[in-house]
């Protein structure tokens, strides 16, 4: 392991500069991918700061690729137990995170769920949002509601306003979580919300500091840019914190002359590092927590994960994105963007059927490559 340990100025042309490979390597080892953890599976998503979540198995399958002896069961039972829930925070964007996270990250990033507010004003036209979070509370935390049944009973309030306005000023001015047994494994259930307070049982919390978010995001996706916290969080005007907290970080230029930030003690690994295949779900957050995504995608890959309307899963090939994967039928199919070598196809056998053990082991599933995508 390489580390800089020089407390650079910060100046252009002083600071060290970070190959897209060792960045490629820094944000691996802090996203637990270059070796899988022995991280219990809350301490793994607090250390993550939370898993996108949008779908139900989508942060089953980032734990599969990040720790070592998970089960679908061992995430299945903090999310019945309350210990971790589902709920709007990130980019505007479903995430689960650890029950005392929730409470202290949804305050965060209220300003920016005002923002997505006032995207919907014309259909909100005479709704005082202060009554209208009255309402929807004790509607919730009467008995979960969906946001069918939130429109429903809103629009009663406000028969003028435009419905799926007010069910989503609702879902941004309270705190919303889903309640399972939506999100448990092979478990279906509709989106039902009740507030996180009423779900957990416990009041509200303080925001946490701009400054403590900041160092979270350095050790789970560092080195790092101010615009790339940013493109993470959906928060604006955040150089402020990181220019107090510059004199405790280590500051590095990335190719493009780009300043970055770091934890003096975070892992930095050498570039030649090897990076074993992984099978991440779409929409992983390694692959959108940064305003550059060249550390994990290469310019030639971009937009390669989505067609239209479809989102496939990221194969990651040496650190890098290299393929898409997806489960059609009773099939593993594994669609590469380049021709791989003898090597890499074998080792990417042997790490699909680790995954379909750790996942799919009461099914039996073939595992064929498709044609390579040009």
């Amino acid at each position: 392991m390489t580390k800089t340990t020089k407390r650079t100025t910060g100046a252009a042309g002083t600071d060290p500069i970070l190959s897209t490979r060792a960045l490629n390597r820094a944000t691996l080892d802090r996203q637990l991918l270059l070796r899988r953890s022995p991280l219990s599976v809350m301490a793994a998503v607090e250390h993550l700061v939370g898993l996108q979540a949008q779908e139900v198995k989508p942060p089953y399958y980032a734990l599969a690729a990040r720790l070592d002896g998970f089960t679908p069961e061992k995430l299945s039972g903090p999310l019945a137990d309350r210990a971790a829930v589902r709920i709007v925070t990130l980019r505007s964007t479903i995430h689960l995170h650890t029950a005392d996270d929730t409470l202290t990250l949804r305050p965060l990033v209220q300003p920016a769920r005002d923002r997505e507010v006032n995207l919907f004003r014309k259909g909100l036209v005479g709704v005082d949002l202060g009554r209208l979070a009255v309402i929807a509370r004790d509607l919730v935390e009467a008995e979960p509601r969906t946001m069918k049944q939130l429109r429903e009973a809103l629009s009663a309030e406000w028969p003028d306003a435009d419905p799926q306005s007010l069910a989503v000023a609702a879902r941004c001015t309270l705190p919303l979580v889903q309640v399972t047994p939506r999100g448990l494994w092979g478990r279906s259930a509709q989106v039902a919300l009740t507030t996180v307070e009423h779900w957990l049982g416990r009041p509200a919390e303080p925001a946490a500091s701009p400054d403590a978010a900041v160092l979270r995001y350095l050790a789970a996706f560092g080195p790092a840019s101010v615009k790339d916290m940013q493109t993470w969080s959906g928060l604006t005007r955040m150089r402020a914190a990181f220019e107090r907290l510059r004199p405790q970080l280590l500051t590095f230029r990335d190719e493009s002359g780009v300043e970055l930030f770091d934890l003096p003690d975070a892992p930095r690994p050498d570039p030649e590092t090897p990076a074993p295949p992984r099978f991440l779900p779409e929409f992983d957050n390694l692959l959108l927590s940064h305003a550059d995504r060249t550390r994990v995608i290469p310019p030639a890959n971009r937009g390669r994960t989505w067609q239209a309307n479809t989102f496939y899963c990221p194969l990651l090939v040496d650190g890098f994105l290299a393929g898409v994967w997806r489960i059609l039928g009773d099939a593993l199919v594994i669609e590469p963007f380049v021709e791989l070598s003898k090597q890499q196809r074998a080792d990417v056998l042997e790490e699909g059927e680790r995954m379909l053990r750790v996942l799919h082991s009461e099914d039996s599933y073939d595992i064929r490559f498709g044609t390579v995508i040009p």
